[in-house]
């Protein structure tokens, strides 16, 4: 077998770090490029799997075709057809003239697929064809066209979890996952963490014309800690908000604090747990959780109010007992005095002619349970992360898809089925 040079690659193609994961990593993609082998690289996202398919093109006897790179999270479902394979006159509304797909134009070439969970069931039909015989045909044609085309894809997801829920095709999956490449996580890859950091600083030092920032031993330290879910993109970011922001270049940990979101975000992501990547949760899934909490909460209360009017004398301790149901609520009928009446089914207020305040809160107190029960739906929480992530990053789609932890195309796919004007 053929000696590689592992670091020779890393410098060539920019890659930074030792960590024996990133290597192995490294090692395989150069061992699988001179053959013409399907190639499907996992790994979260911003860890840096496009450098990967460049290295495999790279070292290929492909190396002077063409290299496309494309993200099918970001194109939507209506239109990826005509992108990968290509159409005729006339085929579609808009269609003027016909269009060569990418399959066409990178014919001895290489095609990046990334993000390849997010292609619709549909066209991973006409992408399998392709990979099985090399053949294609274009949106609103008939014949059938060949193509000399190497496939190396990527994805951020469990794909044989997406096989489970008949998200995407079991025999693309094994098509695809010829030579499996895993990308480490930021995380997992020790010292690499602050060799990049460094890297990153002199980097934005030559950018902007300003002395490099560096860190304390303690802010060092700091950094390490931390478990970047946004993995070498984030880092980067981070490392140029404080080379631009920061007039004291020597960085200590309390200042680092300021740059590393506490608590990692506010908004759902994509969580992985310590038994691997099977065990996910999605933004769907975490909603569903929080709803549910939300739900039993109310139960309890509901509970705890019927005892309170059917136990007059055992308030006091029914509270207590309680008392995490109470933690950031005022206790706004304090002294007020109910007997337990029923309409429709829901216990409400007995009016008191003493009690000149009734008429003031009657609308309030008058709203039935229902209403509340319909706040909770999960779409309505879900129309309300969008509008706060738009929001929150100027109705950039991109950066709002990145902070909810969804694709381009999802929250694309979002905004028509809720009707958000951006």
């Amino acid at each position: 077998m053929q000696h590689i040079d592992i670091q020779s690659i890393k410098q060539r193609f920019g890659i930074i770090g030792n960590s024996p994961l990133l290597n192995h990593a490294v090692q395989v993609a150069a061992q699988v490029a001179p053959t013409d082998m399907t190639v499907l690289i996992t790994g979260e996202s911003g860890s840096g799997k496009e450098s990967f398919s460049k290295i495999i093109h790279s070292l290929s006897p492909r190396k002077h075709g063409q290299f496309i790179a494309i993200n099918c999270g970001a194109i939507p479902e209506g239109t990826i057809d005509s992108e990968l394979f290509g159409h005729e006159k006339g085929s579609f509304t808009g269609a003027q003239e016909a269009r060569k797909g990418y399959f066409e134009v990178t014919d001895g070439g290489t095609i990046f697929l990334d993000e390849i969970g997010e292609m619709p069931l549909g066209t991973q039909a006409r992408l399998l064809r392709v990979l099985e015989n090399g053949e294609f045909i274009k949106v609103g044609s008939s014949k059938v066209q060949k193509t000399d085309v190497r496939v190396v894809a990527a994805t951020n997801v469990n794909l044989l979890g997406a096989v489970e829920k008949g998200a995407f095709r079991e025999d693309l999956y094994y098509r695809l996952n010829t030579v499996p490449i895993a990308v480490p996580p930021l995380r997992d890859r020790g010292n690499d963490i602050y060799l990049l950091f460094r890297k990153f600083a002199s980097d934005f030092s030559d950018k902007y014309k300003v002395k490099p920032i560096s860190l304390t031993p303690d802010a060092i330290q700091e950094l390490m800690k931390f478990r970047f879910p946004g993995n070498i993109r984030q880092l980067k970011n981070i490392v140029e908000q404080i080379s631009v922001l920061e007039y004291e270049r020597e960085i200590d940990a309390d200042k680092l604090r300021h740059y590393l979101p506490q608590g990692q975000s506010n908004l759902p992501m994509l969580l992985s747990t310590e038994k691997g990547a099977d065990q996910k949760f999605s933004e769907r899934d975490l909603l569903y959780k929080v709803l549910f909490d939300m739900r039993r909460d109310m139960s309890e209360l509901k509970k705890l109010v019927f005892e309170l009017l059917t136990h007059d004398h055992q308030e006091g301790e029914l509270l207590k007992e309680h008392s995490h149901l109470f933690e950031n609520i005022e206790h706004h009928y304090a002294g007020r005095s109910y007997q337990p009446e029923k309409a429709e089914g829901y216990l409400l207020p007995v009016k008191h002619p003493q009690h000149d305040d009734y008429d003031n809160h009657k609308e309030v107190e008058d709203i039935p349970h229902e209403t509340e029960e319909e706040s909770l739906s999960l779409e309505d929480k879900e129309k309300e992360l969008i509008l706060k992530a738009l929001k929150k990053h100027n109705n950039k789609r991109k950066y709002a898809a990145l902070d909810l932890g969804i694709s381009e195309r999802t929250l694309y796919r979002k905004l028509k089925q809720y009707d958000i004007e951006e």
